[in-house]
């Protein structure tokens, strides 16, 4: 009978071991909280999948812009090479036009030379 007294006292006695003791909530808490994880996971699909839609819309807008953009830009590009050649061509005309003006002054140097030497003799 001893062992079985000692065994009753190691479960219930002074000397037993301690034990947490939880109140499990009841089924419909459960159940109400695994309806409303659901409520949420569908209501955030929801708006992603709105969103997405929007994003759609906002995509093709934003293309329409970028292709209007494109146009102006190859525009601009193509004037700037124009102004570029036209004064590539303006700085060649002005340096053969300085090189005549003073191929110009030389003459005008030497006739003027040439006509002050006869006057001075």
């Amino acid at each position: 009978m001893r062992p079985v007294r000692s065994r009753i006292r190691r479960h219930f006695g002074l000397t037993a071991k301690q034990v947490a003791v939880r109140s499990q909530r009841p089924w419909y808490f459960r159940a109400l909280l695994a309806a409303l994880c659901a409520a949420l996971g569908f209501a955030s699909a929801y708006w992603m999948l709105r969103d997405t839609e929007n994003l759609g819309e906002k995509l093709k807008q934003v293309t329409l812009e970028n292709k209007e953009l494109e146009t102006k830009l190859v525009g601009a590009q193509r004037e700037l090479q124009v102004e570029l050649a036209t004064n590539n061509n303006l700085a060649k005309e002005l340096a053969s036009v300085q090189d005549e003006n003073l191929k110009i002054k030389e003459d005008l140097f030497f006739y003027k030379n040439m006509v002050g030497g006869k006057r001075s003799k």
